[in-house]
């Protein structure tokens, strides 16, 4: 996993294995995915389920994928998927997840071992190209999210969605490096307008515990774009 994804598990990684790891490469992925048994929770990301539930199943890429849960819901429903992370460990419990589940499921995902800051996927191949809490310095980040949006095909949907600066206001725990989080709109306006229908831009509003067991009120930058055939 490339950056901190936050796949069905709310709040974002703050873990550290020492200084001479970065939380950006694959030694810290593969030391925090050995370091538990479970890392999220197993299920999908409920924004890919509220975008995406409708949409009709073709070629998708799921970035940065983890453990692979929402890799396998998008399998169950007829998607063939490129489910690509950075972290080997990830990638086996998904690969493992998949097929203790349905056979049929797992041969409908493939699991790619990818740094996501050097890996180029197909140009204008993927019918949903989904990246969830991908979080990256903007050197990285904005790279990686345009050469995702020169990955959907005509007709295809971009489905990007990750912490919202304002979390850093509250008490959920999140890296003090505000230069890591991004808004919808942010997103929206790296797309050229001519070639990019912007469906959805928004700072959507979910209920979390903190540390304390508190409940906050924290905010998921959530952009969906399609682009048109």
């Amino acid at each position: 996993m490339t950056g901190a994804a936050d796949h069905a598990g709310p709040e974002m990684a703050s873990t550290t294995f020492g200084s001479n790891v970065s939380m950006f490469d694959e030694d810290f992925w593969d030391q925090r995915y050995r370091s538990q048994t479970a890392v999220w929770s197993g299920r999908p990301n409920p924004h890919l389920v509220a975008e995406a539930a409708e949409l009709p199943p073709g070629a998708a890429l799921d970035v940065g994928c983890g453990e692979g849960a929402d890799a396998v819901w998008l399998a169950e429903r007829g998607w063939q998927v490129t489910a690509a992370d950075i972290s080997t460990t990830a990638l086996q419990r998904g690969a493992a997840e998949a097929e203790a589940l349905d056979a049929d499921v797992a041969r409908r995902i493939l699991w790619q071992h990818a740094d996501l800051t050097r890996w180029a996927p197909r140009e204008n191949h993927f019918d949903l190209v989904s990246a969830q809490y991908m979080h990256l310095p903007p050197d990285l980040r904005k790279p990686l999210f345009a050469g995702l949006a020169t990955a959907v095909g005509p007709g295809g949907t971009l489905l990007i969605v990750g912490h919202h600066p304002s979390d850093l206001q509250t008490t959920m725990p999140r890296p003090p490096l505000p230069e890591l989080f991004y808004s919808a709109e942010e997103l929206a306006d790296s797309l050229d307008a001519d070639h990019w229908e912007v469906l959805v831009a928004e700072a959507r509003p979910r209920s979390a515990s903190d540390p304390t067991g508190q409940e906050v009120t924290i905010h998921d930058a959530v952009l969906r774009a399609r682009r048109p055939r």
